[in-house]
């Protein structure tokens, strides 16, 4: 009998009459097994406190018995845990008809403008706010600096009424476009009043809201 097995054969009968009273866990049926088992290979001894089985000279985390010293068996690789999405970025454009914010030809807000701009200000309220654009149109009566400078007002209008309702002002850009992109088509009545009504969707402001939505 050469030295390891002595040793070997000196520890084991140490463990065998020291465990007599011990506890004991089912034997792993795994190839290879370093912890010690009772005499048919059915039993892993434990120590007498029932805290770790008891190990031969070879015991390695990889060959140790499944069925204990689970804290320090080798565990298999978890998969990554993915990082929570982002929020997706919303965007929402709205168009109102000048009429119904503004009486004709003017940039004062009107009462159901105002209500209306209260109920956009509600949606950006829910947003992690972005940007806000109001971007003023006209139709195609009168002059190009006119319709410039009255699309603009309206946009400012339209700001600092939000602004009012605690949208951020540095959030919030303004633009007109006066007559230069109209929406109507065939409108080309003689009559004046009749031509005002058939150009009334190009008398128009849009406002656009970027943000994500409040978690």
């Amino acid at each position: 009998m050469n030295k390891l097995s002595k040793l070997a054969f000196i520890a084991a009968t140490a463990v065998m009459a020291a465990s007599a009273s011990a506890q004991s866990v089912p034997a792993s049926r795994q190839a290879v097994n370093d912890n010690w088992v009772n005499g048919t290979g059915e039993w892993v001894w434990m120590n007498g406190t029932n805290e770790l089985c008891w190990r031969d000279a070879f015991w390695t985390p990889a060959t140790a018995n499944a069925k204990c010293d689970g804290a320090l068996v080798a565990q298999a690789p978890q998969p990554p845990v993915a990082a929570p999405a982002a929020p997706a970025i919303r965007s929402e454009k709205v168009t109102y008809q000048a009429e119904t914010l503004f009486d004709f030809d003017k940039a004062v807000l009107k009462p159901a403008g105002k209500a209306k701009l209260d109920e956009l200000a509600a949606r950006i309220e829910a947003l992690n706010l972005e940007v806000v654009v109001a971007t003023g149109h006209t139709d195609r009566i009168g002059t190009v600096a006119y319709n410039d400078r009255l699309s603009m007002r309206r946009a400012q209008a339209v700001k600092a009424y939000l602004v009012s309702k605690g949208v951020p002002a540095d959030r919030i850009y303004t633009e007109g476009k006066g007559k230069r992109n109209p929406v109507t088509t065939g409108c080309n009545q003689k009559n004046r009043k009749a031509l005002i009504a058939c150009l009334a969707p190009d008398r128009r402001v849009e406002v656009e809201v970027v943000g994500t939505p409040r978690q």
